[in-house]
């Protein structure tokens, strides 16, 4: 099976939700979430989660996470730039989480964290 890489920005809360899950799925969306996003390149994740998470959530972390994902299955979805041209992600109704998460292959990692204004730091 080909495998897409995607990449989630996340906050403490959803890595919280995610390492329940055992490394294997997305929490479902919050009422006022109605899409989940998955990004197409780290670059564009970590500007989410430095300028985003980083900054606005409490605690003031953010995530950048990396997965596989079916290709065929998410070639459903078209790619939505949203800015830039490298700033592109899939919009996945938040009802079609559960299948979307059905077609992670392997575990979702976390590749960076970030504190506040301070650089990245590795993970591992």
């Amino acid at each position: 099976m080909a495998t897409v890489t995607l990449y989630r920005p996340v906050g403490e809360a959803e890595l919280v939700l995610i390492r329940q899950a055992d490394m294997q799925a997305f929490p479902p969306r919050l009422p006022e979430q109605p899409i989940f996003y998955p990004v197409l390149n780290e670059e564009y994740a970590s500007e989410i989660a430095r300028n985003w998470n980083a900054k606005r959530n409490n605690p003031p972390v953010g995530y950048v996470t990396r997965f596989q994902v079916n290709a065929a299955y998410v070639s459903r979805y078209p790619v939505q730039t949203v800015g830039r041209s490298y700033q592109q992600e899939y919009w996945v109704p938040a009802e079609e989480l559960p299948d979307f998460n059905a077609q992670i292959v392997g575990e979702i990692e976390v590749i960076a964290e970030y504190h506040g204004d301070k650089a990245e730091a590795p993970v591992k």
